[in-house]
């Protein structure tokens, strides 16, 4: 009998760390950049000269790695992130990751942890996915300090007259709780505050995680925090942070998140991991700092967009870009046996119930009718004018055949393919991927934005649903035209979008599998992220607070009788 391939958790506890000092020395990082937290983590101080043209001057090359429509269960981005970076190790090549910050709320819920898989992964793990150096308490505190100052501000008169039902900033908390997502505060006396209807959203869907994220410098940190917009007056203009006098208390929360932390994969290759926005409704990817921090000291560079390439990726292009003023060599395009199989419509993955038992059958007509959304998420990688490697994440329960099929799939599309075993293997695994990734990067790219600064908020949106998506067309509702009315008129016509969807189907609706055609995106309610510095249409009910299972992960945490933590994984 096999022995049975150990869990997540024991592979990272099992491991020999290098000392994170000696990571940075490989890396050249300067020493007197490093602000250690303990023996194998640390931040990167950022200096006057991190900026883009410093990351660009020396050349590394740049690479995004998204993936086809997920299931429900994810398809192996970070894994397959953390495998091509030590598989350009293993080949001899300076790589460095740049990756987003697990929230607590999954960890403790049903997805578990963001460190990657088996021998892919970022470690020490533990830390990674709890506390790491408290950034996201950080965002949880400036946010929350903001949310304290609004209601302050009605407590003592109001002076701004700000519209109570026009507040849009709510609390954040990172933990998955239902039950705070819509809540009454200011009850009690009158001098416990002025009674209103809010709630809570989970810490990555907050605008100010998105600020750190895309913030360039400290500088433009602070001007982004002054531009949140928290409401409106009563004559319909925005209240902003800054009217709120709440923008420089704001920084000094952040002055310490700001800066890049430094970790490893299990094979020493460096990591800097930061910022964590929601993919749903935000930006879905990691900081712009880190990028120009991983820039100046590798050859190859690769960072991670949320979800599908319909969704991080299009926003890493048409948003992150175009803040950071990088543009990508290469892009890797996830794929599984699994997520083409579920394409095929014939079966339904549930997250905490076993995968049906057809799924796990050989059977490549099921890999062939799903291939569809290979194929349009190819077509939306080369829209962006960068050449796609397609990475085929083995599973244990795939089939050779099964690959195989892939592989002629999107080699008749005209894509590199490679196979990559990291997760059972770790970068001796991921070498096919490493050349195949390295050749890409050689190729000429151009990077092709989807719409102009200039276009109308409306285009914007419509441009991304068609030649994105591939929606016929939009159909805003009559408020959402007025909002977009109204955010031109008050300057804003120039940010670009994102549109909030779902992130299981191309499309808007969820239940449509493959590469839909014939349908049309609904905007019904459009919002403003002025510090972030974007505008985001709702295309269907987004939740910002996640809610528990009915068996949560939290019920399997917790330390043994040797003090060892077991459950997390």
């Amino acid at each position: 009998m096999s022995k049975p391939f150990p869990t997540d958790l024991e592979i990272a506890q099992a491991a020999t760390l290098q000392p994170i000092t000696e990571i940075a020395t490989a890396s050249g990082i300067d020493l007197d950049r490093l602000e250690p937290y303990g023996k194998y983590l640390a931040k990167v101080k950022l200096t006057a000269d991190t900026k883009a043209e410093r990351a660009l001057a020396k050349g590394a090359k740049y690479i995004v790695v998204t993936a086809v429509t997920p299931t429900p269960l994810g398809e192996g981005k970070t894994a397959t992130s953390v495998s091509l970076a030590q598989g350009m190790a293993a080949t001899g090549r300076k790589a460095m990751l740049t990756l987003r910050q697990p929230s607590m709320g999954p960890t403790f819920g049903i997805k578990g942890g963001a460190a990657g898989g088996g021998y892919s992964q970022i470690v020490p793990m533990e830390k990674l996915n709890l506390h790491l150096t408290g950034d996201f308490h950080a965002v949880t505190a400036a946010h929350n300090l903001l949310a304290a100052m609004i209601d302050n501000h009605l407590h003592h008169g109001n002076e701004l007259r700000l519209d109570t039902r026009s507040i849009t900033w709510r609390r954040v908390i990172d933990m998955n709780d239902r039950a705070l997502r819509n809540v009454v505060i200011g009850l009690g006396d009158r001098m416990d505050g002025v009674p209103r209807e809010s709630g809570f959203d989970i810490t990555s869907a907050s605008e100010i995680m998105v600020i750190l994220s895309l913030a360039t410098s400290f500088e433009d940190l602070q001007a982004r925090l002054a531009k949140v917009v928290v409401g409106l007056n009563v004559e319909g203009n925005p209240v902003t942070a800054a009217d709120l006098k709440a923008d420089g208390a704001m920084a000094v929360l952040l002055a310490d998140a700001i800066h890049p932390n430094l970790l490893q994969t299990l094979e020493k290759t460096p990591a800097l991991i930061h910022a964590g926005p929601f993919g749903n409704i935000a930006t879905g990817n990691s900081s712009v700092l880190a990028d120009y921090v991983g820039l100046e000291h590798a050859d190859y560079v690769i960072t991670e967009a949320g979800f599908g390439a319909d969704m991080g990726a299009e926003r890493f292009f048409n948003v992150k870009c175009r803040v950071s003023g990088l543009k990508p060599d290469a892009a890797v395009l996830v794929v599984t046996v699994r997520s083409l199989k579920s394409h095929s419509g014939r079966y339904t993955i549930t997250p905490g119930k076993p995968l049906p038992e057809g799924l796990l059958e050989e059977n490549t007509a099921d890999v062939e009718a799903g291939a569809a959304n290979l194929l349009k998420h190819l077509e939306i990688v080369r829209g962006f004018g960068v050449q796609p490697v397609v990475a085929i994440n083995a599973f244990p329960t795939d089939f050779e055949s099964e690959h195989e099929t892939i592989r002629r799939i999107a080699e008749e599309a005209g894509a590199r393919v490679a196979i990559h075993r990291g997760v059972a293997e770790g970068g001796k695994g991921a070498r096919e991927l490493a050349d195949a990734v390295a050749e890409a990067c050689d190729d000429m790219s151009e990077l092709t934005y989807t719409y102009e600064d200039s276009d109308p908020l409306a285009t914007k949106i419509e441009k991304v649903a068609t030649q994105v998506y591939g929606a016929d067309g939009i159909e805003l509702a009559p408020a959402a035209a007025k909002q977009l009315a109204r955010y031109e008129e008050l300057g804003y016509g120039n940010l670009p979008v994102v549109i909030a969807k779902t992130h299981l189907s191309i499309s808007s609706d969820p239940s449509l599998k493959g590469a839909p055609t014939g349908w049309t995106l609904p905007v019904r309610e459009v919002r403003l992220a002025a510090g972030a510095g974007y505008v985001y249409a709702l295309c269907g009910t987004m939740r910002t607070m996640p809610g528990l299972a009915k068996s949560p992960a939290a019920e399997r945490i917790g330390f043994d009788e040797n003090g060892t933590m077991v459950g997390l994984f």
